[in-house]
């Protein structure tokens, strides 16, 4: 197994010359996100600042009751709910697969050179669209029932099926299970192996931080790239033990 230096060089090496292209991929990818979950932050902060104004006065079960059946409460509560919906749909819709996109967009960088970021991350979540949506949002019910048990196995099982996004690109022969199962093969001693290498970038976590948020245009890539190479890797393991399932 290479060590976590030797993944980042590999992604540093592919993206020198390439920041550019990769940093504009990571904002419109940023863009898309807050363009989506903006309405939810501001519906649920107009909310939560009502309630704040509110909460002096409440001083019984009949004022809270009060409070509760406001028109000017529940629409605001509407609003938050309609938000959230939209949220929702557009996560399974378009977010989950423009992740896939941006993902595999960047491994085409680091394993051929293709440094056509933006198309490519456009392209390859709508090729077979279906069958990558459901796979990524079984991936994500999976994880989060794990999640609901305890933290740690929710945290394990997400690192199991990390490498489902790229799968699905490599063998689109795969079923949705099978994509997700065959993830969980590879990631079979590696799932600490990958956790280190995600630690291994919190000092550029907390200085991009420092920057106002700017420095993880930069970040996000530079991850993203290090986890395409950690695949490479643990995808040449699984095919040299005959990718026994």
């Amino acid at each position: 197994m290479k060590t976590n230096q030797q993944f980042k060089n590999e992604a540093l090496d592919a993206l020198h010359g390439n920041w550019g292209k990769a940093v504009l991929l990571t904002l419109l990818f940023f863009i898309i996100i807050g363009f989506f979950s903006g309405p939810v932050s501001y519906q649920s902060a107009q909310l939560q600042s009502y309630m704040q104004e509110h909460a002096s006065s409440m001083q019984s079960a009949y004022k809270m009751t009060a409070m509760l059946q406001d028109p000017a409460f529940l629409a605001m509560y509407q609003r938050v709910n309609g938000a959230s919906s939209l949220l929702t749909l557009a996560w399974i819709l378009l977010l989950l697969p423009l992740t896939l996109g941006y993902m595999n967009s960047l491994r085409k960088l680091l394993i051929a050179g293709d440094n056509n970021l933006i198309s490519n991350a456009v392209r390859i979540p709508f090729t077979q669209y279906w069958r990558k949506v459901w796979t990524l949002l079984l991936m994500e019910i999976m994880a989060g029932l794990w999640a609901l048990l305890l933290i740690i196995p929710g945290i394990i099982k997400s690192l199991a099926y990390a490498m489902t996004p790229y799968i699905l690109v490599d063998n689109p022969e795969l079923t949705a299970s099978e994509a997700i199962h065959r993830s969980r093969m590879m990631m079979k001693g590696h799932k600490f192996d990958l956790f280190y290498l995600y630690l291994s970038f919190i000092g550029w976590f907390f200085l991009a931080i420092m920057t106002m948020g700017v420095g993880f245009l930069w970040l996000y890539p530079y991850i993203t790239m290090s986890e395409a190479s950690f695949y490479e890797e643990v995808k040449r393991d699984y095919e040299l033990n005959g990718g026994l399932d």
